[in-house]
């Protein structure tokens, strides 16, 4: 939020924000070079001509719990409530590729989103939806390869060609390293895996996004507008030279380039932050990597509101939070849209809260005129002066990640995950001291909070996912596993394509645990530094 201090007031990003804005705000401002038009470089008032006149962004609801059975179930409401595209949420031993009966996956199996341990749950969790009507979403990181091809196979299953489908994963592993910390693999051998995956899809899933570069959970973890945009597209310029050095042309793969961010409650800031990512993007694509495909100079990205900004004090202000915060990802031109759930600071969203929270995303695409132009703050003193401002403050940290040799360098620096600290603690600072206001929490609270009864996960999940994983491996061909998994060994210790005798295990029932260790044999774990 704005934060005031005597008389002046900042951006998130720490900005001056002046009380009246007008032509002298833009005194040498070139229109023709800053904006283009709507759908043309360098793509700042959005990457398709008619943006949001034509048909909406994609409602495109989080949503993962428990047991895949649990899961199918909430997406078969979210799509009978008008939901346009799905986005599976992984438990925590999943996104760590550990199977649920692992030890170390103890108390946490199906807590934050669903488990899957072999093809067995991907069945069941896509049971009855047609994967070549839906585009699903996969916010998986170090696991991707494997989630993929779980979906791959469960389609072909369907009768379903790969060439049908449509989605993305995430598979941004560089910012596990700064703020998330569901890494699996060293930086090295993860960004190989990343070019396997880029070279594998374009052969093989034409359709499909093989990356989401998320400034997300930078955000949540406090960076910055500024820092969310400079660090998320540093990361992008680290996975287009890694592909680039693997051999393959820009236009080859760019294209099918996505990027996730946040959206929160300060509107001004936000849309000019997507506004300012569009433009840097298109220019390092053109004039850093050269592409000559307009797609591959086009930013396209997926934003969530922000989850981190909401409170479990007085939960249904929530509401108004969320629907502000989808309200600045549409005006800053966004491709789809999650809106969380007003109980999300408590628990598990309910059905009823998931509901309302595609039904905010509704009232904004049908009851407002906001998809009516395209960029409706185009020309606005303030908005333009804000993008160019966080473009500059952008490209001067983006400078930073450079002269410490990239973001792999900086990330091994510290430099990023220091710089995100710093701004998460002065967000402390703020709140604690009441300089920022969080209503119900330092300012309008309650004298007693309404009691509210949460979705609660099943504990006994854990039992139940260890008892199908010891049927899986009781049924199993347990020669054909160990061979797959022996010829998957082979390719990750030499240049071959780790996806493809990757299928071949998963399609023999090997579990997401002994795929990963099978990899984690040969290319080890990542240990971070003391340093940082």
């Amino acid at each position: 939020m704005a934060r005031e201090s005597g008389s002046a007031r900042s951006t998130e990003s720490g900005l001056p924000i002046e009380p009246v804005y007008g032509p002298d705000a833009l005194e040498g401002w070139d229109p023709a070079g800053k904006l283009g038009e709507p759908g043309t470089y360098p793509f700042t008032r959005g990457v398709y001509p008619t943006m949001y006149t034509g048909r909406p962004w994609t409602m495109r609801q989080y949503a993962g719990f428990g047991t895949a059975t649990e899961s199918n179930a909430r997406y078969k409401q979210l799509i009978a409530n008008g939901t346009m595209g799905l986005s599976v949420a992984f438990d925590l031993p999943t996104q760590m590729g550990h199977d649920s009966d692992a030890p170390i996956a103890s108390g946490e199996v199906g807590k934050v989103g669903v488990a899957i341990d072999s093809i067995d749950d991907m069945r069941v969790l896509f049971g009855g939806i047609p994967l070549d009507k839906v585009s699903t979403s996969m916010t998986i990181n170090a696991p991707a390869a494997l989630l993929l091809l779980l979906y791959q196979l469960v389609a072909e299953e369907q009768g379903v060609s790969a060439d049908k489908l449509t989605g993305t994963i995430q598979n941004d592993v560089l910012k596990e390293y700064i703020a998330r910390g569901t890494y699996i693999f060293p930086p090295k051998p993860s960004l190989r895996l990343i070019a396997d995956i880029f070279k594998y899809c374009k052969a093989e899933i034409p359709k499909w996004n093989t990356i989401s570069i998320s400034g997300y959970h930078m955000a949540e973890a406090g960076a910055s507008p500024a820092q969310e945009i400079a660090f998320t597209l540093a990361d992008g310029i680290e996975y287009v030279r890694t592909a680039v050095a693997a051999g393959m042309d820009v236009d080859d793969f760019a294209p099918r380039l996505s990027f996730f961010f946040v959206a929160r409650t300060t509107i001004l800031e936000e849309v000019a932050k997507f506004r300012a990512a569009r433009r840097i993007w298109a220019r390092v694509m053109k004039e850093e990597f050269g592409a000559k495909n307009p797609k591959s100079l086009m930013l396209r990205f997926h934003t969530q509101t922000a989850g981190v900004q909401l409170t479990a004090q007085q939960p249904e202000v929530n509401l108004v939070r969320v629907a502000v915060q989808g309200l600045a990802a549409v005006l800053g031109g966004t491709q789809s849209l999650h809106t969380n759930s007003f109980d999300e600071a408590i628990a598990l969203p309910t059905d009823k809260s998931a509901r309302l929270a595609l039904r905010t995303q509704q009232v904004l695409a049908y009851e407002t005129d906001v998809t009516a132009t395209v960029d409706p703050f185009a020309g606005s003193y303030v908005i333009e002066r804000m993008t160019d401002d966080v473009e500059a403050a952008a490209l001067e940290l983006m400078r930073k990640v450079e002269d410490l040799g990239g973001a792999v360098n900086a990330i091994e620096h510290g430099f990023q995950k220091n710089e995100i600290e710093r701004s998460a603690y002065r967000i402390a600072q703020e709140t604690d001291s009441g300089e920022r206001v969080v209503v119900g929490v330092n300012r309008f609270q309650l004298d007693e909070e309404e009691p509210y009864e949460p979705l609660r996960v099943d504990p006994a999940i854990e039992a139940q996912q260890a008892e199908r994983l010891a049927r899986l491996r009781a049924e199993r061909d347990q020669q054909a596993v160990d061979s797959a998994l022996t010829a998957l060994r082979k390719a990750a210790e030499g240049e071959d394509n780790v996806l493809y005798p990757m299928k071949e295990a998963l399609k023999a029932r090997a579990t997401v645990g002994e795929v990963c260790n099978a990899l984690r044999e040969v290319w080890g774990t990542y240990v971070p530094s003391d340093a940082f």
